[in-house]
């Protein structure tokens, strides 16, 4: 007979030590495995990365499971980056300094253009004069504060943020990928670039010089609706394949998360550090302007003729041709005409200028070279002759001494002004004005009997009595009587 005796549990010896080894044991420690004791397992919880760019826009499904993911993009859509953050080193910066900076950049994805970037991206400059590769669409942007685009730099814009916060960056890539491609006959396969996030933490001189984290993923970017015909062929591409080889390829993510990556050497252009704005709000944009850009000497003058009244000079040398583009506003052009004189850019026609600069920017730069003002609402031809018979003959003959009045408002102030100035009297000295109407009766001249007039009038004023100048007779540009 077996009797069985009730033992307290830990009577028993574990494997450990029921097999006591001496030191140089030839029996290898027992590992506890769950089979050999019922343990509780700890629930394995995925790790929460500090932080995570994710770019709102769906993945090829026809990309094999050890690749790498493949998004495809529209030239010139925006597309949402959404910045995730569970960083928790912002409460160790000081109160004024919790905010990151991020710089987003297109770059290429094959070793082999990455070698000749500068040259690939000067050589698209060229070809799309006044447009950059990346730009920032700030009015779907979501906390994004003081973006900057260098217009030297034209795949890389940069912005600050904080990671507390809600973050969305829309971002427009304007190239295609099938414009950096070797043969273009036709039919080629695009150049894959990458999209690249790299975000830096102010460091106790208030410069963000200090690295965090930095990803990117790989994109194609096609013409407008070209993404959306590429992701259905690539769908349809799969479906027609068998289970077998279905399981060979990736699915199709509605999002594409940005996979971590090693940061993207320092650009040749020299970042500055920016003053951190207080904060009021949680969408807070700043549009980069010129002055911001590129300090480049502006305009004093208030008057905007006089401003576009200087002319290129044909013996400008290369400097002065830069610093003349600068000061007109024509900065993005100045890698373009780095090599051009005052007399090279003056021999150029309006139809290359608007081939180079394309059609706004071309007639603008056509008119600054020749000096072209803008032209007058009203020219007025004065003479203050006595009217005679004698000399009402000489009017149509032409040979009567007229002075021009140019009007850019058409308004009886202006003319005032401008009598005042012809007379040499106080503008306020002069009463009124009036012109001789039916019946010769005196009608006066406002601001609504402008329109009446065609845009060159001869007007003769004779009488200058108590300052109170009369316009007796007025006169059309052909000599021919317009008013009685």
């Amino acid at each position: 007979m077996l009797l069985w005796h009730s033992q307290p549990e830990h009577f028993w010896p574990s494997p450990a030590e029921h097999y006591q080894s001496p030191p140089n044991a030839f029996y290898r420690e027992s590992i506890s495995l769950p089979f050999l004791k019922q343990e509780d397992q700890p629930i394995a919880t995925p790790l929460c990365p500090a932080f995570q760019c994710v770019l709102c826009a769906s993945s090829s499904p026809a990309v094999k499971i050890h690749e790498e993911s493949l998004t495809y993009l529209n030239q010139g859509q925006s597309y949402e980056i959404r910045m995730l953050s569970n960083w928790k080193g912002a409460a160790e910066l000081p109160e004024g300094r919790r905010l990151l900076k991020s710089v987003v950049r297109v770059v290429f994805h094959d070793r082999r253009l990455q070698y000749s970037e500068r040259q690939q991206l000067e050589s698209w400059q060229m070809s799309h004069p006044g447009d950059r590769i990346l730009d920032l669409d700030v009015p779907l942007s979501v906390g994004v504060i003081d973006p900057v685009a260098h217009p030297s730099t034209l795949n890389t814009i940069e912005f600050m943020w904080d990671p507390n916060k809600r973050t969305s960056v829309f971002i427009q890539v304007n190239c295609i990928s099938t414009e950096f491609t070797q043969r273009k006959n036709g039919g080629e396969k695009g150049a894959p670039f990458r999209v690249q996030v790299d975000t830096y933490k102010p460091d106790s001189h208030g410069s963000f010089t200090e690295h965090l984290y930095s990803c990117s993923c790989q994109v194609k970017v096609f013409k407008p609706k070209g993404a959306d015909r590429k992701q259905k062929t690539d769908r349809e591409k799969v479906e027609k394949r068998s289970n077998l080889e279905r399981e060979k390829y990736q699915p199709a993510c509605e999002n594409t998360v940005l996979t971590e990556c090693t940061p993207w050497p320092d650009s040749e252009v020299p970042r500055t550090p920016v003053s951190i704005p207080n904060l009021c709000s949680s969408r807070i944009y700043k549009v980069p302007s010129l002055e911001r850009i590129c300090t480049s000497p502006v305009c004093t003058s208030d008057s905007s003729t006089e401003c576009a009244g200087e002319g290129l000079s044909p013996s400008a040398s290369i400097s002065e041709t830069q610093q003349w583009l600068l000061k007109n506003r024509f900065s993005n052009y100045c890698r373009t005409f780095s090599n051009f004189t005052g007399a090279d850019l003056l021999k150029l026609s309006r139809r290359d200028l608007t081939q180079i600069c394309g059609v706004a920017d071309g007639i603008r730069l056509s008119h600054a070279l020749t000096a072209r003002s803008v032209r007058p609402r009203l020219t007025l031809y004065i003479s203050t002759e006595s009217l005679d018979q004698k000399q009402a003959e000489t009017v149509s003959s032409g040979t009567a001494l007229y002075q021009e009045i140019y009007l850019e408002n058409a308004t009886a102030a202006e003319l005032t002004n401008k009598l005042a100035d012809l007379f040499s009297v106080p503008a306020n000295h002069i009463l009124q004005i009036s012109r001789t109407g039916p019946q010769g009766i005196y009608v006066l001249l406002s601001d609504t009997k402008f329109f009446l007039f065609s845009t060159t009038v001869c007007i003769r004023c004779p009488n200058v009595v108590q300052m109170n100048i009369t316009c007796i007779s007025v006169f059309s540009a052909d000599g021919q009587k317009y008013a009685r």
